[in-house]
C-alpha cells in the first residue's frame, strides 16, 4: 500500500506546507509570541520539527522519532497555554497553507481532517 507521503510527493510537499504556515505565523499577533526567534525563519527549529513530524506521521522516514523520541504532541505542547484562540489562529494559517499546495482532493481532505483533529486535541486551557 502506498503511503500518503509517497502519494503526495514526499518531503518536498510537507516542507512547502510548513514553510507557508510559518511565514504566516511570523506576523501573527496570537501565535508569534509562542515561538523563540531561532524557531522561525528558513531552517528554523520549529519548521524542521513540524516537517519531520508530518513526514513521519504520513509514512516517510522516522527521522522525527530517531532524533526526538515519541511525538507525545500533547505533552510537548503543555508548556504553552493553548485556548481556542490559539487553536483557531493555528488552524487558520494551516488551512491557508494547505490551500496553497498542489494535492489530490482525497489526500488534501485526509490532511485537513488530521490537522483539524490535532489542533482541537492540543487545546489545554479554558478561554
Amino acid at each position: 500500500m502506498t503511503s500518503l507521503y509517497e502519494t503526495v510527493g514526499g518531503e518536498r510537499v510537507f516542507r512547502e506546507l510548513v514553510d507557508h504556515f510559518y511565514r504566516a505565523v511570523e506576523d501573527d499577533p496570537v501565535l508569534r509570541p509562542l515561538y523563540e526567534d531561532e524557531d522561525l525563519g528558513e531552517g528554523g527549529a520549529a519548521r524542521n520539527r513540524l516537517t519531520m513530524f508530518l513526514v513521519q506521521y504520513w509514512g516517510g522516514p522516522s527521522t522525527y522519532s530517531d532524533l526526538r523520541g515519541h511525538p507525545r504532541l500533547r505533552m510537548r505542547h503543555g508548556a504553552w497555554r493553548i485556548t481556542t484562540r490559539e487553536r483557531d489562529a493555528w488552524l487558520s494559517h494551516m488551512m491557508a497553507a494547505l490551500a496553497k499546495i498542489e494535492l489530490p482532493d482525497a489526500e488534501r481532505a485526509e490532511l485537513r481532517d488530521y490537522l483539524e483533529n490535532a489542533a482541537h486535541a492540543l487545546v489545554n486551557a479554558p478561554d
